[in-house]
This record gives structure tokens, sequence and C-alpha cells, in this order.
């Protein structure tokens, strides 16, 4: 593949980014680059021609017009020179040059280690939805949904409509939060409406807040799962566990650009505006708020890289709407005491280099424990155990270096 030159590059292509190239392309031409072979990312994914949402067939339109490349199946590894991106694809390696950058990155699952949580058919909860869109069959299967926040009970709904038996939905939070943030949802129509139809389609699967998983078991592959509520434990028959503790930000390609981080996210100024030069960055790397911020701060990100300030300024009062939904969730879904103490010393910890909780929890961070363990030293480079040990023990997440994504040195 031949080198690529961008007028306005955006990586990402789900909400956040494809609200950025639609902006931006009213002004310029803009190329989107994502790893995954279709755009829409974890939310509308194999959907977004199905989606009737008004934000999704606009950002269909905009590609239709022509004026966005995209480039599927292409991951940024790292930074080849300034303003030049290093690719890598099914095709090999290539650069990107930029005029003006939308880091538009994402944000993963939040998985935190119990007894039980490698064991086959254990999922992330965002995890298992995305197999079933990839063509995974559930139907007939039982599946137990726990973790914390809204995306349960949207992956719950996806999961029946699929054929799946949803035998319960374990919420980690105490009910009286989640009671107050279903009563501040009425702030907010289409939001309680949507709530409303989601509970609607679960009637009669089990909602159970202050509920948590302990445990997994089965011989080779999940067969139970045992809850804890309000000091009582059971056991549930299940073929899947969608277990997933809200997100985590993707920072990587920021940290790698010298992008100021605050408080586990890319700081940004009210155009977006990262406090790189010519570089911006939009939806849940600078704060976990849902998919309407993600697209409106998009919307901003690539108005502005383009020049379009005063048509940008026009959407800051929605963005400052969006941005409270998300402290109201984040507020309403916090991480409980209780899940800090779920691992045994046999529990894995660092699934990439099978390092155990006992091996790590004697040391004072990260980096003490890389060096004499190697966890985080595998493929996912500490994303998957940096966010666990981040919230079990109050460590700073790993230092990051390029490659951020696993590359064969042959590309290299």
């Amino acid at each position: 593949m031949l080198d690529v030159a961008a007028e306005v590059l955006v990586v990402g292509a789900g909400p956040a980014g494809l609200a950025a190239a639609s902006a931006a392309s009213r002004n310029a031409q803009v190329t989107i680059v994502d790893d995954n072979p279709n755009v829409g990312g974890q939310i509308w994914r194999t959907e977004l021609g199905k989606n009737k949402s008004p934000h999704a067939k606009q950002l269909i339109e905009s590609f239709d017009a022509g004026s966005i490349a995209v480039l599927n199946s292409a991951a940024v590894f790292g930074m080849d020179a300034r303003q030049t991106l290093s690719v890598n694809s099914p095709d090999g390696t290539f650069e990107i040059s930029w005029e003006k950058l939308i880091i538009a990155t994402g944000a993963r699952e939040r998985f935190l280690p119990f007894p039980g949580w490698t064991l086959p058919n254990v999922m992330g909860a965002g995890g298992l939805q995305a197999m079933v869109k990839g063509g995974l069959k559930v139907a007939g299967k039982r599946v137990v949904v726990a973790g914390t926040g809204p995306l349960l009970i949207a992956v719950a709904e996806y999961l029946k409509r699929k054929g799946a038996v949803v035998a319960a939905i374990a919420e980690q939070a105490p009910a009286s939060k989640v009671n107050r943030f279903g009563l501040g949802l009425v702030a907010s129509p289409s939001k309680l409406k949507q709530a409303i139809e989601l509970k609607a389609k679960l009637l009669g699967v089990r909602y159970l807040t202050d509920c948590w998983v302990t445990s997994a078991n089965g011989d080779g592959r999940l067969g139970l799962v045992t809850l804890t509520r309000r000091g009582k434990s059971w056991s549930v028959d299940c073929d899947f566990l969608a277990c997933g503790y809200h997100l985590v930000p993707n920072l990587e390609l920021a940290m790698i650009l010298g992008c100021n981080i605050g408080h586990g996210f890319v700081t940004v100024d009210e155009l977006q505006n990262t406090s790189a030069e010519n570089i911006y960055c939009a939806g849940e790397p600078t704060g976990i708020a849902g998919v309407e911020s993600a697209i409106v701060e998009g919307t901003i990100a690539g108005l502005a890289a383009t020049g379009q300030i005063d048509l940008a300024e026009g959407f800051f009062a929605k963005r400052n709407k969006a941005r409270r939904f998300g402290e109201a969730i984040n507020c309403a879904f916090e991480l409980r005491d209780e899940l800090r103490s779920l691992a045994r010393d046999e529990t894995i910890v660092c699934r990439c280099e099978d390092v155990e909780y006992g091996r790590i929890k004697e040391f004072d961070n990260f980096r003490e424990a890389r060096l004499q363990t190697r966890c985080g030293m595998g493929p996912c480079q500490g994303r998957v155990c940096g966010a666990a040990t981040e919230f079990l023990f109050g460590w700073e997440r790993p230092v990051v270096r390029p490659p951020i994504f696993p590359v064969k040195i042959g590309d290299l």
C-alpha cells in the first residue's frame, strides 16, 4: 500500500470519529482510519446501515458524498516523524501524513479479576455483544450479564433479541444510586423513553442491584457463576457470562503523540484542542459520557479543525449537557470496594503472561511488578491488567511506548 497524505486525519471510526469526519468534510478532504473491518465502533458496528438514529443516517450520507476516504482494518501503531503516523494493515505497513489530526480512539471495557474469570465463555459484556454481531449464535443459551452501568441493560436486551435466555442482570451499584440515576432521566425525555423501552423488552429478566459475580466455575468451560447480594450467595447455571465494569479510555495514541493527560483522560480545551499542536481529541478519551457526548465532541473537533469556529461554538451548550449526563453515570455506577478483594492469590491478573494476584500484590507500582513478573508485557501491553491494577492497588497505568499494537518484525 502506498503512503497517504491527509488534510484532516481521523483515527477511530466510532460515533465520535464519524461525527468528526462528517463535520470536517464540509471544508476539507478527510481520511478516517480504523482497525476494524467496518466503521461504526462498538455502538453501531455491523448495524450502522440498519440504525434508525438520525445521527447514523446523516453520517452515512456524508460517506456516500465521497468526501471522506475510509481505511479499514488499519491500526495506527506509532509515529514515524512529526505529523506522520505509522499504520499496519493486511497489505503491510504504510505512513499517513496529516495537517490536522483528530483522535477518536474510543474506550475498552474494564475487566476485574475473580476466580474463574479466565474460563472459556467468560467474556466482556460489550465483547460478547460484538461477537454475536459478528455471527456467534446464542439462541437458547443461558447468559448472565454482570458488572456495572447502563451498558448491561443494552447488552442484555440485544442478547435476548438474538434468542439468548438472560438468567440475570447483576448490577454491582446499590439500588439507591441506580434509582437516583433513573429519576434523573426525567430531565432527558429521549433517554427516559429509551430506558423504559429497554426495560419493557426485558420484562421477566431479573435485574439485581447490589449484586456481583464472585466466581465462575466449570470443567474446561463455564458452567455456572456464583453471585453475591446483600450477604447471600448462590450459583446460577449458564453458558456465557458477559461481565464488564464500565469503560477505560484508549489513551495510547494520544500519549505517544505528547498530549497532556489529566485525571486519566486527554486534556482538551473548549474546541477539543489537545496540548499538542494541530491535534484534537473527541469521545471517550476525553471522558466517559455516552454516545451523544461523543457525537457532539466529534462534531466540534471536526468543525474546529477546519476553521469553522462559529459553527463549533454553537454546539458548546449541547456538549455541556451531554457531559453532565456522563458525570451522572460515573457517579451512579462507581465501583464498590468489595470488588477489590475478589481475587485470590492463585487468580490470574495478567492473562497474557499468566501472572497471579499473589505474585504482584506486594509491589508498590506497575513498573516494579512488570520488571519482576512480566505483568503487562504480553500482546495487550497492559491494557487489561493495567486497568485492573489501577483499581485494585491504585497504581498508575503502564508507560506507553510504540508500537502500541503488535506488529510483525518483517512489517517493521
